[in-house]
């Protein structure tokens, strides 16, 4: 597939005076990237070690003003002796995450493709742990997503005093959300894949309000680091429709984890049988778990690559 070179300049003082002062000269190359449509902006940033703030990532995550992206993936070199990377994610707000399946797949396809390597497959250092990252075939790639947990206290999530349920191996818990002065009870349940992750089932995701419950949600007080949020609705015992709302994003077309979760959920419910297809609004995601071994599989595409320089005169 081609792609095209594109180069930016954008003079932060000039367009954010009031915003940007007395910060530093940076350039740098970036490839933009997406796994069905869950697009990112992919930095080598091993030998310049260059510091990413919180309103760096805001500007280049920007669709209006910058290049514009859900997330921004930074390849490091890495202390841990067992990685041969490290991966760093951040969100468009500027907050940095502990893990995106998505940008995991795009993330070798960029190591492979700038030939900062060729090994196969590669192993990851991310915030809590370590990943395993396979090329495949036809442009797919498999990402061995790590431990997995469902104690309520690694999210956190603070269920004190909440009524729960069991289904099978699964805890279920409900929510009260305060929606136009009337109180809704919502059942989700949880899991920390690297991210933490609450899923609720519902009868058709296209007549949900994603970004307002999804924001809800998202920011209850019972869940004091806030929460990425799957919407899962069920077709068949291996295929499942699902819309997410991601912490410091809003709602993206796909997100890799958030898919495992939906796919575990359903499984643990005793409502799904691996292997479980994600159908989303950017594509599909194949999700394996034999009880054990969570993995992924999906596609990954550049989509263009440029130059940024930014200027941050004093």
């Amino acid at each position: 597939m081609c792609h095209s070179t594109i180069i930016f300049v954008l003079d932060f003082k000039k367009k954010y005076k009031n915003d940007y002062s007395k910060r530093f000269n940076m350039k740098l190359n970036f490839t933009k990237m997406q796994g069905i449509g869950n697009d990112f902006i992919v930095i080598n940033n091993i030998d310049k070690n260059l510091k990413f703030n919180k309103e760096i990532i805001q500007f280049l995550s920007n669709r209006k003003f910058g290049i514009g992206a859900d997330q921004v993936l930074l390849v490091e070199k890495s202390s841990n002796l067992q990685a041969d990377f490290k991966y760093r994610i951040f969100n468009s707000d500027g907050s940095e995450v502990e893990n995106c399946g998505n940008g995991a797949r795009c993330f070798i396809k960029f190591i492979h493709q700038k030939k900062l390597s060729n090994k196969n497959p590669i192993y990851a250092e991310i915030r809590n742990g370590l990943i395993k990252i396979e090329s495949l075939e036809n442009n797919m790639v498999k990402v061995d997503m790590g431990k997995i947990a469902f104690d309520p206290h690694l999210l956190p999530f603070h269920y004190h005093k909440l009524l729960s349920e069991k289904q099978a191996d699964e805890r279920l818990w409900t929510i009260d959300l305060l929606n136009n002065d009337k109180i809704e009870h919502i059942k989700i349940s949880i899991a920390q894949i690297s991210n933490p992750h609450a899923v609720t089932i519902v009868d058709n995701i296209q007549n949900i309000d994603v970004n307002f419950i999804g924001r809800m949600i998202e920011s209850h007080e019972r869940f004091p680091n806030h929460v990425n949020v799957g919407f899962m609705e069920i077709l068949n015992k291996h295929n499942i429709k699902l819309r997410v709302y991601e912490r410091g994003v809003g709602e993206t077309l796909a997100c890799g984890t958030g898919a495992c979760a939906a796919a575990l959920s359903g499984i643990r419910r005793g409502l799904l049988l691996s292997p479980v297809t994600v159908h989303t609004h950017g594509g599909q995601l194949i999700i394996h778990w034999d009880g054990l071994k969570l993995e992924m599989e999906g596609p990954a595409e550049t989509v263009f690559e440029g130059k940024i320089e930014v200027n941050f005169n004093n």
